[in-house]
């Protein structure tokens, strides 16, 4: 009894320190975002005193939402947020159906060269975008669009050249075949037998218990896609399609005002902490599964 109090004991005080240091690393986290937030109420003069003190992190002082007009009104924010959002929506919904189809066709389906074409998708892993920035950028710009009046037009300066190259995903189809291989393959068995096509079971069995896997899927290609910065300003030079992270280019040029920085900078993360917060239960759920499966 008197080794299992010991152990006990040592466990506690193990999970306690565990908890502190969580608790710590959170702390350390959320304290840039406290000082982006707590400073885009405060005038420029301030926010340079007060980084020197714990005042920084604190709503004190001079506070008005003065930062936050002038920040829409130096630049085209609301256009900026608009194209972000419109051009990320669009690709994280391409994204799920298509990377989740093709990680299907990997997973469930049997067919020769399946190993090898999986091995080759997750071998892209290790080239980085920046590689092929330029490639992509040359083939874009030769590419004709049609509009939907018939007029022939370029990629450049569009909407659908911030999209179309990033719906397909190496890693999303990754985390759906790893997800989708630890389904009971006896549900798809008992489905064929009784008649039901490949994209019925896709459609009717696959999806309504993968929840956590799309809502983990859905995070991972947001992110990127709303920071997005070296891309869209490599092929989007016209202003009304250009996304937030480009924008911010604006609060830059000739005087820098760090207020309004902070104003832009607030408002273009609310959108993401909204996103995260609405599937963060999906997210640990999908999170803890694979864990628990290996």
């Amino acid at each position: 009894m008197t080794v299992k109090r010991v152990k006990g004991r040592w466990h506690n005080v193990f999970l306690v320190i565990r908890y502190l240091l969580m608790t710590l690393l959170g702390v350390v986290f959320f304290f840039p975002i406290l000082f982006m937030v707590v400073s885009s109420f405060k005038p420029d003069l301030q926010i340079l005193q007060d980084t020197s003190s714990l005042r920084a992190f604190l709503p004190v002082g001079e506070l008005s939402f003065q930062n936050y007009v002038e920040a829409f009104e130096r630049a085209p924010t609301e256009r900026f947020i608009l194209n972000s959002l419109l051009v990320t929506s669009i690709t994280v919904i391409l994204g799920l159906v298509v990377n989740s189809m093709a990680a299907f066709a990997l997973s469930i389906l049997r067919w020769r060269g399946q190993g090898v074409v999986l091995s080759i998708i997750i071998a892209t892993f290790i080239v980085p975008f920046e590689t092929i920035a330029i490639p992509l950028l040359l083939l874009v710009s030769r590419l004709p669009w049609i509009g939907a009046d018939g007029i022939v037009f370029g990629w450049l300066n569009s909407y659908h050249v911030q999209i179309i190259p990033f719906i397909a995903n190496a890693f999303s189809i990754f985390l759906f075949v790893q997800f989708f291989k630890s389904l009971p393959f006896e549900l798809v068995e008992a489905a064929r037998i009784d008649g039901a096509g490949w994209f019925q079971i896709y459609r009717r069995i696959i999806i309504p218990v993968s929840g956590p896997v799309f809502a983990t899927v859905a995070i991972l290609t947001f992110l990127p896609m709303w920071n997005q910065y070296l891309w869209p300003i490599m092929v989007v030079q016209q202003e009304e399609y250009r996304p937030v992270m480009v924008g911010l280019q604006y609060f830059f040029q000739l005087n820098v005002a760090w207020g309004e920085i902070m104003a832009y900078l607030s408002t273009i993360t609310v959108p993401v902490l909204v996103l995260f917060l609405a599937l963060q239960r999906a997210f640990i759920e999908s999170i803890a599964s694979s864990g628990i499966k290996g």
